[in-house]
């Protein structure tokens, strides 16, 4: 067995688990870092993921004239994550959260020279206006990918003397304890199969979320809460839980296991990752959400940018567990995206001058794309046809092609000569997202579904998919593990989402969106300043 001696052993080679390496490089301490995945994925889901950011205060604000505060945001941050008033920590790391994301995340990552996108987008702003008050979703230019390579070369130049070690492809099997505190681990190299013992005074978990398989996804599905019967991933396959049951057995807490920010819009990847793997899309809010046979989702129809986990709630009660977007051409040019780096090329790339062509005459790449890759993603010149295909594709006949073309004339009623537009729900949050100028670059004004030239019509077959883990290992301030008494587990650490993003669970039941990036900079950065000041 090969032994390796290091001050601190991280174990996770995603963004959290990066920062809190480099910042720990930076003071001087000798880190192991051991990672599942292969050389080419580190980095985690930050290589894959949008790269958007919720942030409090910034210069990109103060230029758009929003004016947004600390107060500001932890009063939006409490009211829709609905927190526990008793849940000190968790109202603690998100109280830090907004009085420090400007410094701690925006100022820090410009100092190692990301930039972010010229505009600022308002998501979640809740149903009822109880969700994000003003915009302050930033996205990183050059999606996460930028992000995490930018990190990742930081960490690669910081260990550049010989005071980092990293392993890859390696599990670890067992946290290691000594004189009542933690001392190391035993990993396991998936490729040979030997192991290696590596000693440490100090551990920090940053192994991802509980819901990257879905047996631990179901296990800890609230009761209370409606559960699809089928589900995509758009988690680590990786985030299994299995380090957060290894600091159960030391004494450690898992809290909120069952919060979860899964979307309601995803779609199979059409070049699996890994079984099961999903893209989320970011719905169309122009688009009709259609039950299994046809129907509009009601009373109060379902549209995106208002409250995600509602979405999520009313999709996964649905007869089947799978809807329908209805929508035409010229809506899904203009609306239609997916999230992440992998299908944001103009953003990856820093391809200005294409994304702002994409985004002044829509996105027809995309649209196109999808047409001809993915299975789920049906385009026909008649409704009926499009009732045929989407049949075809569930091996059934729940869509009947009047239903469907009542489904279509209903909406398109309200444009009639006389009628008011505005009567309709959908059209009213349509109008209210298009006040915000980002907004209206890219939704539709309201018209009707068959407005000639709109066309074709297109059907999208979507189902829930997993995210994140809003839930975790219980942390302090300092990104402690703590016990049942509240009380710190000597040389053990937790950041990113396997501590909920701070305390486990610092967003409650909903994110503002865009939490989770600086929930892991912030808890990582944390760690790094405590182990170092010897807390």
């Amino acid at each position: 067995m090969a032994l390796l001696n290091s001050d601190v052993l991280v174990v996770g080679g995603g963004l959290a688990g990066i920062v809190t390496a480099l910042e720990l490089l930076r003071a001087g301490q000798r880190v192991v870092l051991v990672d599942r995945d292969t050389p080419e994925r580190f980095g985690g889901l930050a290589l894959w993921a949008f790269g958007g950011m919720a942030l409090v205060g910034t210069p990109l604000q103060a230029r758009r004239k929003i004016i947004d505060t600390p107060e500001i945001a932890l009063r939006d941050w409490m009211r829709f994550g609905e927190l526990d008033p008793a849940d000190t920590h968790a109202i603690a790391w998100a109280r830090h959260y907004v009085e420090h994301s400007r410094t701690d995340v925006h100022d820090w990552l410009q100092a190692h020279g990301i930039r972010f996108m010229p505009a600022v987008n308002w998501v979640e702003r809740g149903r009822d206006g109880d969700g994000n008050s003003v915009p302050r979703y930033h996205v990183v230019w050059g999606s996460s990918r930028e992000l995490a390579r930018r990190m990742i070369s930081a960490l690669r130049e910081a260990g550049a003397n010989g005071r980092l070690t990293l392993l890859h492809r390696h599990r670890i099997t067992t946290l290691e304890t000594s004189d009542g505190r933690v001392a190391g681990a035993l990993a396991v190299d998936e490729a040979s199969g030997s192991e290696v013992r590596i000693d440490a005074p100090v551990v920090v978990l940053a192994t991802g979320g509980l819901n990257g398989g879905h047996a631990e996804t179901r296990r800890n599905w609230p009761l209370e809460r409606p559960m699809p019967a089928a589900m995509l991933n758009g988690a680590h396959p990786y985030a299994d839980g299995a380090m957060h049951h290894a600091a159960e057995a030391l004494g450690a807490r898992i809290v909120r296991a069952g919060e979860m920010w899964n979307y309601a819009a995803g779609f199979p990847h059409p070049f699996p990752h890994f079984e099961g793997h999903g893209l989320s899309a970011i719905p169309c809010k122009s688009a009709l959400w259609l039950d299994h046979g046809g129907r509009r989702i009601g009373p109060e129809p379902l549209v995106t940018g208002f409250d995600t986990h509602w979405l999520c709630q009313r999709v996964a009660e649905q007869e089947k567990p799978w809807t329908w977007h209805l929508l035409n051409w010229r809506i899904a040019a203009k609306e239609f995206a997916i999230s992440g780096a992998e299908h944001n090329p103009r953003i990856r790339d820093k391809q200005f001058l294409r994304f702002l062509k994409e985004t002044l005459l829509g996105n027809h790449r995309l649209v196109r794309q999808m047409q001809h890759e993915s299975a789920h993603f049906l385009v026909d010149d008649t409704l009926a046809g499009l009732a045929d295909q989407m049949n075809a594709l569930t091996c059934s006949h729940d869509v009947d092609a009047a239903t469907l073309q009542a489904t279509a004339d209903a909406f398109d009623a309200n444009f009639a000569a006389g009628a008011d537009p505005e009567a309709d729900p959908q059209v009213q949050r349509i109008l209210h997202a298009r006040q915000w100028g980002p907004d209206a670059l890219r939704t539709c004004k309201p018209a009707p579904l068959q407005q000639p030239g709109a066309g074709p019509y297109i059907a999208i077959h979507m189902q829930l998919i997993t995210r994140k883990s809003l839930g975790g290992l219980r942390t302090d301030l300092h990104s402690r593990v703590l016990d049942a008494a509240a009380a710190p587990i000597a040389g053990l650490y937790c950041v990113g989402e396997a501590a909920g993003f701070g305390g486990g669970g610092a967003c409650g039941k909903r994110s503002l969106e865009g939490t989770f990036l600086p929930g892991c900079i912030l808890t990582a950065r944390a760690a790094a300043r405590a182990i170092h000041s010897g807390a």
